[in-house]
């Protein structure tokens, strides 16, 4: 069991033996017998939910050690008092053993439950191409630290007659539900990609096929339900990138140390909200330079806080570090920043898709 990596600090697994010592320390000087007999509780039963098995049995066997050597120090050893001081012992021993079993039990089945979550995921959610002509391509996807449940988040990339088509997207919500979301959205881009010349049409048929979908949920869930994306296209010359925004984080441009958001004019509504009406913004237009990257995240990085409450913000975090070659160096380096910025677990799931125009691929006619 390897609890105290993900959940304690690491001198969390001190703190039995801090308690054991404080709890002799407090025995061997109080003007009364065994006050420190619950500091030697404690730390039992604090070892038996944080450490392994063996280390549980190291702290029981301490405390019934020093229990049984305080006895016979004061003369209790053999009365009555005395036993049942140590038959207390033992008891509080056997507790903090029980914990452990039961405590090992539960992060078992979190852990099955994590693997078959994160096999799930891999399935619907495979990693995009590493290279598509002139562009390399690196992806990550990061479940929230204190969830165990599969995420909304999704990614894909594809080669088309019309350019390299590009989709990140955020589902609401989280679980199977939005799994199966996310299938049918990646099942609709990926379809219609090939076929649809136009960025704002590829929208509404991955739209129309997501309402589909929906329609044999539940009432709140076909209401509340709705996909945040940005889908892009970069030009077969790979010289621009067009990009429809709904309702998403806007992606960034990174070339040389400059990190630029490629903010849209009119920001969408996004997937499954077109029935409120209102007309659509259309796609848009960006130069892509040789050697820049294209980065686009979800909203577990750009809402990710700090201590302080503060939200994380990709271009001033990342501006001043390039230039990055490699689109796996963007991925790498913002994963390691955010993880520094929250300072421990995340509430959210993020996805991160770089794509970086190789120097020397081939410019636009």
């Amino acid at each position: 069991m390897n609890r105290l990596s993900t959940r304690w600090p690491w001198y969390g697994s001190f703190i039995p033996a801090a308690l054991i010592a404080s709890g002799i320390f407090v025995n061997l000087l109080s003007p009364r017998d065994y006050w420190g007999d619950y500091q030697l509780g404690a730390a039992v039963v604090l070892a038996g939910a944080l450490l392994s098995l063996r280390h549980t049995i190291a702290v029981a066997a301490a405390l019934v050690l020093a229990e049984l050597a305080l006895l016979i120090k004061d003369g209790y050893f053999g009365h009555a008092p005395g036993t049942f001081s140590l038959i207390n012992a033992v008891f509080t021993a056997l507790v903090g053993l029980g914990v452990n079993r039961v405590v090992a039990r539960h992060g078992r089945r979190l852990e099955a439950a994590r693997s078959v979550a994160e096999a799930a995921q891999q399935a619907v959610l495979p990693a995009p191409p590493a290279c598509v002509g002139p562009l390399a391509i690196a992806a990550v996807y990061r479940t929230a630290q204190i969830e165990a449940l599969i995420g909304g988040d999704a990614y894909a990339v594809q080669d088309t007659p019309y350019g390299t088509r590009l989709l990140i997207a955020d589902v609401r919500g989280k679980g199977l539900g939005a799994v199966g979301t996310v299938s049918v959205l990646l099942g609709a881009f990926r379809e219609a990609a090939d076929q649809t010349p136009d960025l704002a049409v590829l929208a509404d048929r991955m739209e129309r096929a997501l309402v589909k979908a929906a329609s044999s949920r539940e009432e709140d869930i076909r209401m509340e339900g709705f996909v945040t994306a940005v889908l892009g296209e970069i030009t077969p010359g790979a010289d621009r990138v067009r990009l429809l925004n709904r309702g998403h984080p806007s992606p960034y441009l990174l070339e040389g140390d400059a990190v630029s958001p490629l903010d849209p004019g009119e920001p969408g509504l996004p997937l499954g909200m077109g029935s409120l009406g209102g007309p659509q913004a259309g796609p848009e237009s960006w130069p892509f330079p040789a050697g820049s990257t294209l980065l686009l995240v979800t909203d577990g990085v750009t809402e990710a806080r700090d201590r302080t409450g503060t939200f994380y913000e990709p271009a001033s975090r990342l501006g001043g570090r390039g230039p990055f070659r490699q689109p796996d160096e963007v991925v790498e380096a913002l994963v390691r920043d955010v993880e520094r910025w929250t300072g421990g677990p995340r509430d959210d799931d993020m996805a991160i898709l770089a794509i970086t125009r190789r120097a020397g691929g081939p410019a636009g006619p």
